[in-house]
């Protein structure tokens, strides 16, 4: 059975950092590319990044590029979403999810909530 337990958000100051983890177990972590997620209030679930199985490959919404930085660490099965910059706009429930491209994501666990206050 595959386990996803997202980590880390909380409340914080505009401009401020956070950073999330997502741990992972039941699945070969190190052979997926796997990615982040969120859904603001009232909003549907919006992409925000993607590393592929290796690490050396990433991608990010326009919307958080250059302030946010995947990352993933295969040896502990886990990923992580740095978040810098944050702006009252990034407040969400983030998720983790194997990311499978334009098929979509699977494999996702109940989000962590990240508040950003102006």
């Amino acid at each position: 059975q595959v386990h996803v337990v997202e980590s880390g958000g909380g409340l914080v100051q505009a401009g401020g950092s956070l950073r999330l983890s997502c741990a992972t177990s039941g699945i070969t972590f190190s052979i997926n590319a796997w990615g982040w997620y969120r859904q603001a209030p009232g909003k549907g679930l919006e992409w925000v990044s993607a590393v592929n199985s290796g690490g050396g490959s990433t991608s990010y919404a326009d919307s958080v590029k250059g302030r946010f930085t995947i990352s993933r660490e295969n040896a502990k099965n886990t990923l992580y979403l740095q978040m810098n910059s944050l702006k009252p706009e990034d407040t969400a429930v983030y998720y983790c999810a194997r990311y499978l491209g334009r098929d979509g994501m699977d494999y996702w666990g109940k989000g962590t909530l990240v508040t950003v206050s102006s």
